[in-house]
């Protein structure tokens, strides 16, 4: 059997990460490929339990330790459950967000060690990294913009804008030194020319 594909996408709020997944997922399925559309974190039933104790309550619930071993729980159980067997059994797997969010969001904005993280990463989802990640970018007024439209951000959102600058350094610094996996997308552009560009770096894979 074929394995399948794992494709994820990165960035910060508002850039449109939910809206690609979708398309994505119908081009895929069009072609004939079943699709697995999930998210970070969440996924599965234990990760969206631990979701819902990182993503409500008070800005400052969780220090960046403690976030980052809940995200690792969360990831462990996602990946176990739902994203190995799919990609064993031939599917195509699109993540809104991986470990790679965590890198960001714990490391970036929180100052623990990619070492750190990418180890709880080794332990608890043995080291599985996706085949392409796509970094999507926009501009601050445009990702303000959109935010705002959906209602505003959840409790991961509402860092202030230093945490926001040092989480997109971040996401651009890993793209730039994993060039073989990343490739950066702006999505400032129109929702279809962004759906675009990410397939034309699918293509190899593509029937």
């Amino acid at each position: 059997m074929t394995r399948g594909r794992f494709v994820t996408l990165e960035g910060g709020e508002g850039v449109g990460k939910s809206t690609q997944i979708r398309a994505l997922a119908a081009v895929l399925q069009s072609r004939g490929i079943e699709t697995v559309a999930t998210r970070e974190p969440g996924g599965s039933v234990g990760a969206e339990a631990i979701r819902t104790l990182l993503m409500e309550g008070s800005d400052d619930r969780w220090d960046a330790r403690s976030e980052a071993l809940l995200f690792a729980a969360a990831r462990a159980d996602h990946v176990a459950r739902l994203i190995r067997p799919a990609i064993e059994r031939g599917a195509w797997v699109l993540c809104d967000r991986f470990v790679d969010s965590s890198r960001a969001y714990q490391g970036g904005g929180g100052g623990i060690t990619d070492a750190d993280l990418l180890a709880l990463h080794d332990f608890g989802s043995n080291g599985l990294l996706p085949d392409r990640t796509f970094l999507l970018t926009v501009s601050a007024d445009e990702a303000a913009r959109r935010v705002a439209a959906r209602g505003g951000s959840d409790r991961m959102g509402n860092n202030p804008a230093d945490y926001q600058a040092r989480l997109t350094a971040r996401f651009v610094e890993m793209a730039t030194a994993e060039p073989a996996r990343w490739r950066i997308v702006d999505a400032d552009a129109a929702a279809d020319d962004v759906t675009a560009a990410i397939l034309s770096h699918l293509a190899e894979w593509l029937p």
